[in-house]
């Protein structure tokens, strides 16, 4: 099936949208309170990711990470400590969590403690997950030596067939573990012929400030629910398009809140995939509500783009809301607050009305194409050259920083590479000075530049 296509002339095309699965298979560690999930996901991921303490019901909130093996890619989900009888509270909300989490899941890793044995919870909880028809995987942690080893055979008792020992906290049996899972997932789907080649661009912004009708606007049919409460979009949609013969998948997310306003249940987790959404794109449509003005959270969302290294495109939607304000006045704002992107460009438009969509997708290609610019490494140092004798570098003592040369290593995002006498010596005001002489020789509109300093000793 050929991707539908957007005429460049059209403000809401009729097209057919495509689901593009470009997810991971889910892995999510079931069980009761302190038998160690969090411990096996810091195992797992080979690195502190979860917080650990030997207290009852330290995870709360549902935590996920990718996890290579050899033979494919997985995300790992740790989940709070299940409750066959939650009190009403937190207890429920976290119990919500884990079915979400079960829903979710492509295998369950129902883990148990090989030190307690069977516990009347645990039989609870395996009748609950035999229902769920899922991949199931018993786990006896707490497995520390040969004689815990062997008693994890009495979880036979479960119905689940034959437990797997293993100790999260001294490592042992984990890569078993590991190839366990492997061999039970199913194979990760193949994303469509030129899904490799597409431009992908998240739609992201505060709770209700219009993404979902951005992007039904922009397709022109009812892609994704709308409504008028906040946070109605929970999971990463995707959307395969051709624009101009270009491949493009759209990505609609959940709406971040601040901190203190994401309740528990599904809507953190909701926040974990708009995170990985901004993770895979290339560009990022910020929507901002032209009406509210920029607040600390858009400039918290602009921020995790800018410190993912996408591009960044301000989408001020509301704009026939906005009044007393010119767009010059608002894009001094704009700059004002995010300080940190102030190459990010900005375009005004109502995804309810329609208006000054036609801009949006010409404006994704531009910013795609800055970031996929490449110069030629003379060019660079000539800019060098020229940006060297406008300013000195800066010097520490007697030691004055060098640079010998340059280079552009990568693209998508722009990346320089310059070879100098002693990294250290740069100072965060010279590095700044930098990329603004490559902006102004070269542009690269609405991406970051990074740049990245290696010694090199100079020649005699």
């Amino acid at each position: 099936m050929s991707s539908p296509r957007i005429e460049p002339d059209r403000l809401t095309p009729a097209i057919v949208a495509q689901k593009i699965i470009m997810e991971n298979p889910i892995v999510a560690i079931i069980g009761r309170q302190n038998v160690g999930k969090s411990t096996l996901l810091n195992r797992l991921a080979g690195r502190q990711v979860a917080i650990t303490e030997d207290l009852p019901g330290t995870t709360r909130d549902r935590i996920l990470i990718e996890v290579s093996h050899p033979a494919g890619t997985f995300d790992l989900v740790d989940t709070g400590g299940l409750i066959a009888r939650p009190e009403p509270g937190v207890e429920t909300g976290v119990n919500e969590q884990i079915n979400a989490a079960i829903a979710d899941a492509d295998l369950i890793i129902f883990l148990v403690d090989a030190k307690d044995g069977v516990t009347a919870a645990d039989y609870e909880i395996a009748d609950r997950l035999r229902r769920t028809s899922k991949p199931l995987l018993l786990v006896a942690n707490k497995a520390d030596n040969d004689k815990l080893e062997a008693q994890a055979a009495d979880f036979y008792e479960l119905g689940l067939g034959q437990p797997l020992a293993l100790s999260a906290y001294h490592g042992r049996g984990v890569d078993e573990l590991t190839d366990k899972i492997a061999q039970m997932l199913p194979p990760s789907p193949a994303p469509p012929e030129a899904g490799s080649e597409a431009v992908k661009v998240a739609i992201v912004g505060r709770a209700n400030v219009g993404k979902s009708t951005l992007l039904n606007s922009l397709l022109g049919q009812q892609r994704s629910l709308v409504d008028s409460q906040p946070g109605t979009t929970r999971d990463a949609i995707d959307t395969s398009l051709d624009f101009e013969g270009q491949n493009v998948v759209l990505i609609d997310t959940a709406g971040i809140r601040r901190r203190g306003r994401i309740e528990p249940g599904v809507e953190r987790y909701g926040v974990l995939r708009t995170l990985r959404a901004v993770e895979r794109a290339d560009v990022a449509l910020l929507l901002i509500d032209g009406a509210e003005g920029v607040t600390a959270q858009d400039t918290h969302i602009a921020g995790l783009i800018a410190q993912a290294a996408k591009g960044i495109i301000i989408v001020v939607n509301k704009w026939d809301m906005v009044k007393g304000m010119t767009r010059a006045e608002f894009e001094i704002l704009i700059k004002s607050r995010l300080k940190f992107a102030p190459y990010a460009t900005v375009l005004y438009v109502s995804a309810k009305l329609g208006q000054g969509l036609i801009k949006i997708m010409p404006e994704v290609m531009r910013v795609q194409d800055e970031r996929s610019k490449r110069i030629a490494t003379t060019e660079v140092n000539s800019m060098l050259k020229q940006a060297l004798l406008e300013h000195r570098p800066p010097r520490s003592g007697t030691r004055q920083l060098k640079i010998l040369y340059a280079t552009q290593a990568e693209t998508n995002p722009p990346t320089f590479v310059f070879f100098v006498n002693d990294p250290s010596l740069m100072h965060f005001s010279y590095e700044r000075f930098l990329e603004n002489r490559l902006r102004a020789a070269f542009g690269f509109d609405g991406t970051p530049v990074r740049l990245v300093f290696k010694p090199r000793r100079e020649e005699s």
